[in-house]
């Protein structure tokens, strides 16, 4: 991996190999959209805007090149060899081959754990273009402002204390709908202490999974995306609908975790892409 300052405010990312768009709308974050060649987006606080001629190369706008050696590079997974995951997959199982392929360039961000918290709270049965409609509601609502150098105006995402002060009235009309009490449980949990995200950062997969599922509004599904999309966990593996179907369809006996244990997540990530 190479990296280079173009200009004063863009940073060459090359020797790589991510797709940008088997990244970000695999259904893993919400906040990246589209925008004119690439993405724009917000994470850890900053406004960053990416784009790619080829996969193995990628352009960050509105940064440094010591803010793409300390948060970007970590932010995008892009020190995991992911060819070495693909390229364990049997030949023989054409379901995941084909997942596989179609996902190439996918890889599982290393997102700040508590946006990811609240967002899959917010993601309970729900679809996916709600999900970023109420989550970009709430950073618009209770973030902080960010102006870009092109005058473009996003928000971070909201602390827990503030969304704690905020109280359940203070989220409504965020289309959050029963989901709201989850959130505001979540955040005074956290604001005050009784909630640790350092303690929770520091657990093991199995460990990590009761703490959440411990916790108001968190069952299975949606502990297994936060472990995997937050704490890095990729061994955990979310059972949503889509993979549900998945499973019963293609793996009526079972799905191989022993196989590919220490990383099935990522291969259920590519799994869930394909199949949505």
């Amino acid at each position: 991996m190479k990296i280079s300052q173009t200009d004063n405010n863009t940073v060459k990312i090359s020797d790589i190999f991510i797709s940008l768009k088997d990244t970000f709308e695999c259904g893993q974050c919400f906040r990246w959209n589209e925008f004119e060649k690439g993405y724009i987006g917000v994470a850890g606080g900053r406004v960053v805007y990416v784009w790619q001629n080829s996969p193995n190369e990628m352009f960050l706008t509105n940064t440094n090149i010591d803010d793409v050696r300390d948060f970007w590079v970590n932010y995008f997974d892009l020190k995991t060899d992911y060819h070495k995951i693909k390229a364990s997959v049997d030949k023989k199982d054409i379901y995941l081959t084909k997942a596989v392929n179609y996902g190439w360039g996918m890889r599982i961000l290393n997102q700040d754990l508590w946006e990811i918290i609240i967002t899959f709270l917010i993601s309970q049965n729900n679809n996916i273009p709600r999900i970023r409609k109420s989550v970009a509601a709430l950073c618009e609502k209770f973030g902080e402002k960010k102006i870009t150098p092109e005058d473009k105006i996003y928000y971070t995402f909201p602390e827990s204390e503030t969304l704690a002060s905020a109280k359940m009235e203070g989220l409504a009309g965020l289309g959050l709908g029963y989901r709201d009490k989850y959130i505001y449980k979540m955040a005074c949990s956290v604001a005050d202490g009784s909630f640790s995200l350092e303690t929770l950062k520091k657990q093991d997969t199995a460990t990590a999974h009761k703490t959440l599922t411990d916790q108001y509004g968190i069952g299975n599904k949606v502990a297994a995306c936060i472990a995997l999309f937050a704490l890095h966990h990729v061994d955990a593996f979310p059972i949503d609908t889509h993979v549900k179907k998945i499973l019963a369809e293609h793996y009526p006996d079972g799905f191989p975790y022993e196989k590919y244990k220490g990383y099935a997540g990522i291969l259920q990530q590519y799994m869930f892409f394909y199949d949505l």
